[in-house]
């Protein structure tokens, strides 16, 4: 009888570890918006999908499909919701114009920096908001943050660019709310997968581009193109990467598994971000040393572009409740991480090695 008790206590114990006491398996295919091997930018996704599987011990599986191998990638969203596919894994800006608020989630033009996001998304009601800026748009989606790198580059340009006055005309691939931005300047903004950009270059369909950070846009070969990379990334000092889940699939889940989807997004946060700090430097470092025009943009020419930044983010909370009390929990929370920020940290030149770049 002793034994027949021990037994049952460990099974016990065992399916409250796992998660599968009270719970069914699941299993969930996962599309995604980027490859998996775009270091911190896809690589997450694929280091939760394994994580997932281990410490649930085999309780919860994610298969996870490079964009475009099960639906296209700017479909996610409206595939998880309806249902189609369990769970996605995409950077939200890119439905703007089906939830304008979401952008505020994904990447702020002069907005927070990366570490400083996350404490408002953790801490400051960032996560509680999303769920009801989805629902209020109709999406039966559970949104996990699962993934953050630091600033993107300004873009890739074959010509120099002096001022503002450059982007009239200018045919280029910019995302999110900076894409707004520089069509208020005159630019000729489009969209298109980050795998489309090489040869969009290359055959002169666009004029420029933006993507992500060097590490990333080196494996797109945006340098073998084109000569001009512009910093800093003003559009998106923070880029951030959801997983999102299909409501119902959510709610089926046990709290034990929920937590663990929590838990290893929250690391993959940690480990996206540390991933692109680690390798960035040595990236841009060789686009340097390549011959590859690393040109910062004037002081004064950033506050022009953030006085446009300004007027088109009091347009966007003027016309949607939800971007509105989203912008404005940012901006209080921004105001007084600012006084922190501003004294806490040491300047780029003293942190430099002697001899290194300042």
């Amino acid at each position: 009888m002793t034994l027949v008790k021990t037994l049952a206590g460990c099974a016990g114990a065992f399916a409250l570890v796992t998660g599968t006491a009270m719970a069914d398996d699941l299993r969930w295919r996962m599309p995604t918006a980027f490859s998996t091997n775009l270091p911190g930018l896809g690589s997450p996704a694929a280091w939760v999908a394994d994580n997932l599987t281990t410490a649930s011990d085999g309780s919860i599986e994610v298969r996870v499909y490079e964009p475009g191998e099960l639906i296209p990638a700017f479909d996610i969203l409206q595939s998880v919701s309806d249902g189609k596919v369990q769970a996605g894994y995409t950077w939200i800006g890119y439905d703007q114009g089906k939830v304008p608020a979401v952008p505020l989630f994904a990447a702020v033009p002069f907005g927070l920096k990366p570490w400083a996001f996350t404490g408002w998304y953790y801490y400051g009601g960032g996560h509680e908001m999303l769920q009801e800026v989805y629902a209020n748009k109709g999406f039966d989606v559970h949104a996990q943050l699962c993934g953050i790198i630091g600033p993107e580059t300004a873009g890739w340009y074959a010509q120099e660019i002096d001022s503002l006055d450059d982007y009239e005309g200018l045919k280029i691939r910019f995302a999110g709310l900076g894409g707004k931005v520089l069509e208020r300047l005159g630019a000729s903004v489009t969209m298109m997968p980050g795998g489309e950009l090489f040869q969009a270059l290359e055959k002169g369909t666009i004029d420029a581009t933006e993507f992500s950070m060097p590490a990333i846009d080196q494996i797109l070969g945006f340098d073998q193109v084109v000569n001009y990379n512009l910093f800093p990334g003003w559009h998106q000092p923070f880029t951030a990467q959801y997983m999102l889940i299909n409501q119902e699939e959510w709610d089926g889940a046990s709290e034990a598994q929920k937590a663990l989807v929590e838990a290893s997004c929250t690391a993959a946060v940690t480990r996206g971000l540390a991933e692109g700090e680690y390798k960035n430097g040595e990236v841009l470092a060789g686009f340097q040393e390549e011959g590859v025009n690393a040109q910062q943009i004037p002081r004064e020419v950033l506050e022009e572009l953030k006085a446009v930044t300004d007027e088109v983010l009091a347009e966007e909370a003027a016309n949607d409740e939800d971007f509105r009390r989203v912008y404005e929990s940012q901006q209080a929370f921004q105001e007084s991480y600012s006084v922190w920020d501003s004294r806490a940290y040491l300047p780029a030149d003293l942190t430099a090695p002697e001899g290194g770049e300042e």
